[in-house]
């Protein structure tokens, strides 16, 4: 036993960096209501009362005059009028200072008069947004398809969901099925809450989703202690069941990224295609690690070893749980 609490508070400490919020994004939305004249929304996280201190550079030639600031849990948001003259945004970059400094990112989204638009995921290593203007549906879907595999495989708690889930159900055939079940399911929500026919807030979504997870740790325990659970029976009605909450969590985040008038279904479909090859690409890794565990750390591991998993992604899931509807 006492070594049973040892690999749990030590996967529970390789776990806890990915628990934490300190690296939520900042959000600029630039909007064009005139010929070269935009209004601009600055949202930049907060730890604590410190904002997090990186700015936006923007083209020679541009002015931006601050209309209005104020705050809101968990960041600061600066609303401002940029006027950058007849040569406008369309062609040239708008760049994030001080980004390659901190470990945050920075959703970007532009909409032209003419209904275009574009967003991008800026990070340390590129810190630069070039404005292109209008373009194919092809490139629109191509944009949010990254950006659907960049949030999921940002998305701690619905990846810890997956890990979950396959544990329970091993690398067989009713993991295709499981899996399939899920995707289906958060496909349908995602669509249904990205259209506005559902609408639901965000914070106890997120709130239930962590608390599913604690669900999936019990589960995973109750299999490993010889008394299978439902999900283990019938993994893949689970997952769809759980798979519809989870998708209206990547609602939210496709919600503030925005979808372009006039490409709605493909930046729709695209981006959930990001997030499934974001999700596969994690289970085969997950399936990889294990096999080589197996053949090489661990070839006959003890009993015990197959419970530490549950009880740290319950440990984890149930922190995520309290600290959401304490911000609720």
């Amino acid at each position: 036993m006492r070594w049973l609490l040892v690999a749990i508070f030590v996967l529970l400490g390789l776990l806890q960096p990915l628990a934490a919020h300190e690296s939520r994004p900042a959000y600029l939305d630039i909007r064009e209501f005139g010929p070269g004249q935009y209004d601009v929304l600055w949202k930049r996280p907060m730890r604590g009362d410190y904002v997090i201190g990186f700015a936006i550079d923007w083209p020679e030639g541009c002015s931006a005059s601050t209309k209005h600031e104020y705050q809101v849990p968990g960041a600061s948001v600066q609303r401002m009028l940029l006027d950058c003259g007849k040569s406008g945004l369309i062609g040239r970059q708008i760049a994030i200072a001080r980004l390659p400094k901190t470990s945050a990112e920075v959703i970007a989204r532009i909409e032209l008069a003419d209904g275009t638009t574009q967003t991008d995921l800026l990070r340390p290593s590129s810190a630069v947004m070039m404005v292109r203007g209008p373009r194919s549906a092809l490139s629109v879907g191509a944009e949010y398809a990254v950006l659907g595999f960049d949030h999921i495989l940002s998305g701690t708690d619905h990846l810890l969901f997956v890990l979950a889930l396959t544990l329970i159900v091993g690398a067989n055939w009713q993991l295709v099925k499981t899996i399939t079940a899920f995707t289906l399911a958060h496909s349908i929500t995602l669509a249904l809450s990205s259209l506005g026919v559902v609408r639901v807030s965000q914070v106890p979504v997120e709130a239930v989703i962590a608390l599913s997870i604690v669900f999936l740790a019990r589960e995973l325990l109750l299999m490993r202690q010889g008394r299978p659970g439902s999900t283990a029976r019938a993994p893949w009605i689970v997952a769809f069941v759980f798979g519809l909450l989870h998708g209206l969590g990547f609602a939210g985040a496709l919600r503030e990224i925005g979808l372009p008038q006039g490409d709605v279904p493909a930046a729709l479909l695209a981006f959930n295609l990001g997030v499934e090859a974001g999700q596969l690409a994690f289970v085969a890794v997950i399936l990889g690690l294990f096999w080589l565990l197996r053949r090489s750390v661990f070839p006959a591991p003890p009993k015990w070893l197959g419970q530490v998993p549950a009880y740290a992604i319950g440990a984890v899931a149930a922190f995520w749980t309290l600290e959401r509807l304490m911000t609720a």
